[in-house]
């Protein structure tokens, strides 16, 4: 890496497919730190806690926000979410970008406590994929899938406040993943380069 290291932000709606973009990034051999994400739901199918998610009870999370332990948290679809102050700080100080996959609420978040993060909003090719992506996955009831095809439109909404807005492929993440991986190449390498915060 070069230059000085970057928090990037990685938002996007349900079925835009994030974490198999992020999946693919690690596959191709990615050295970024990338942030696991608490969250209070609950574990789907083949899901291990400290994979995807670090899972906890409403209450072990109530106690982390109290001690001001999350860089930034919300409540999505009627859950919690938030990524541990811990993990941002130290990887930083390696010397590591930081990617945190989050929301648009926690994005805006992000983008208040350091003003120079790198936001990118991915999305699916059309919105009628996305909701096919939706329906497919088959891990809401019906109810839970209305909600969020309607937070989708929300999110889709805020998407001209990111940087750059990077378009997933169906069945081709890996190029979503190449077409991330140059933009932090070139915004690492771009003088003057982003400045951090002490999130301390």
């Amino acid at each position: 890496m070069t230059g000085n290291p970057i928090l990037i932000v990685v938002s996007g709606p349900s079925g835009a497919g994030k974490d198999v973009v992020l999946s693919c990034m690690r596959q191709l051999g990615s050295r970024h730190h990338f942030t696991v994400t608490a969250t209070s739901r609950a574990p789907r199918e083949a899901e291990t806690d400290g994979g995807a998610y670090i899972f906890l009870s409403e209450d072990q999370f109530r106690q982390m926000i109290a001690q001001n332990d999350f860089l930034e948290w919300a409540e999505v679809h009627g859950n919690y979410y938030g990524v541990p102050k811990s993990q941002v700080i130290e990887a930083l100080s390696q010397g590591k970008n930081v990617i945190l996959k989050i929301d648009v609420q926690g994005a805006a978040t992000v983008r208040k406590l350091a003003p120079e993060a790198l936001l990118i909003f991915v999305e699916a090719p059309s919105f009628e994929v996305l909701v096919d992506r939706l329906t497919r996955r088959s891990t809401e009831n019906d109810e839970q899938l209305k909600r969020r095809i309607s937070n989708a439109k929300q999110e889709i909404a805020q998407k001209p406040l990111y940087d750059y807005v990077v378009v997933n492929p169906t069945d081709e993440a890996h190029k979503a993943a190449a077409d991330i991986e140059r933009i932090i190449g070139n915004e690492c390498s771009r003088i003057p380069s982003r400045k951090m915060p002490d999130f301390g």
